[in-house]
């Protein structure tokens, strides 16, 4: 018997890697930084190179190593890169490195050189999202300098990449401006003598509405995990997680009772209360309070009052309820249940954060699907 649990189907992410690859003439990366987008990262991977994926990308390299440690043999590679780390533990683990910057550069070359082999890099242009990558007026300098030790074999430029800003607007015009500034920077890259076999560009929404950004290789991630990034489109692809709790308590109360911290919520009418004991300690959004939207009973039903850190309540009116009954906060919505979209929708969040919250310890997370 369980109390909270979030199901992962890993078929589904085999068949979303698969629709994802078959759509595009380019390399497949499956991103499975954040745990897996909260579906655990390990089995989310293994799911998707099952599925067609050549890639894996990561942010930190920790990520990248616990793959490795976990036998993973793909190609991986890691971009979020503080100062100082053990960088030559993923050079000697043959994972690839972005690099944004000459230091961050310099550190690569140290790290190949501890490694006993050249570490493997894609450079990263900004091409408009002012976070990571090289700005366009740092560019040369970053391309002259990796060519250079490219020619003392120090590294290998493997790759030329960039991500979008507002790629979940398919029709917006700062995706023909980067990708025009992302065209530039390659050329600028052939100039200086470098010949990276991947350029890459093409996130989720890019990958399913923009083939003309897939270029060598594409890097969906939420689309893996079955969600969509262009709101109201699903193309085609199955959730991966259901997240449910077991009523724990019920109680019938008078008309006019306050329900949960600060009485948020009253009772119109005598009424049936269930208690769910999940809470934003769980990934349950505080936000949700009095607008989260769950199924108990065949029937969709809304969070009445706050959300608590460890559990939250349900007005039933008059039906029946028990202690026992399941109660689905979102699945793939087959049922008529409410799905990530609709509780991102309610909270006035995106689709990513609803999944990625629920990685809580006291929540276990089991696995359909799963091979040997």
């Amino acid at each position: 018997m369980w109390q909270a649990e979030v199901r992962v189907d890993l078929d589904a992410i085999r068949e979303n890697a698969s629709r994802l690859r078959s759509g595009t003439g380019a390399e497949l990366m499956a991103v499975v930084k954040a745990d897996g987008y909260g579906h655990g990262m390990v089995p989310a991977a293994r799911a998707a190179l099952d599925g067609g994926a050549g890639w894996l990308g990561v942010c930190t390299l920790d990520e990248a190593l616990t793959l490795r440690r976990a036998g993973i043999t793909a190609p991986v590679l890691a971009w979020l890169l503080a100062p100082g780390l053990p960088l030559h533990e993923g050079v000697a683990a043959g994972i690839d490195l972005g690099v944004a910057s000459l230091s961050q550069l310099a550190e690569m070359v140290e790290a190949g050189r501890a490694a006993g082999r050249p570490a493997r890099l894609h450079l990263k242009i900004d091409t408009g999202l002012a976070r990571g990558g090289a700005t366009v007026a740092d560019w040369p300098a970053l391309l002259d300098a990796a060519a250079k030790a490219q020619a003392d074999g120090l590294v290998e430029v493997v790759g030329v990449w960039s991500h979008f800003v507002y790629a979940d607007s398919p029709g917006h015009p700062t995706i023909d401006r980067q990708l025009a500034v992302f065209h530039e920077g390659i050329g600028m890259a052939e100039r200086a003598g470098l010949r990276p076999r991947y350029r890459h560009l093409a996130n989720s929404a890019a990958t399913l509405t923009r083939p003309d950004t897939h270029l060598d290789l594409v890097r969906p991630g939420l689309a893996v995990y079955g969600l969509s990034p262009v709101a109201g489109e699903r193309y085609g692809l199955r959730p991966a997680m259901t997240a449910r709790a077991r009523v724990m308590l019920t109680k019938r109360v008078p008309a006019g009772s306050g329900v949960s911290y600060g009485h948020t919520y009253t009772t119109e009418r005598a009424a049936n209360l269930a208690v769910v004991p999940l809470g934003y300690a769980d990934g349950v959004p505080r936000h949700a309070s009095n607008s989260g939207p769950v199924q108990l009973g065949g029937k969709r039903r809304t969070i009445s009052g706050r959300v608590c850190m460890d559990q939250f309540v349900l007005d039933c009116g008059d039906d029946p309820v028990s202690a026992g009954d399941e109660v689905t906060l979102f699945g793939d919505g087959a049922d008529g249940g409410p799905t990530a979209d609709d509780w991102a929708e309610a909270v006035g969040t995106i689709n990513y954060e609803i999944v990625t919250r629920f990685g809580s310890t006291r929540v276990p997370r089991r696995y359909d699907g799963e091979r040997p």
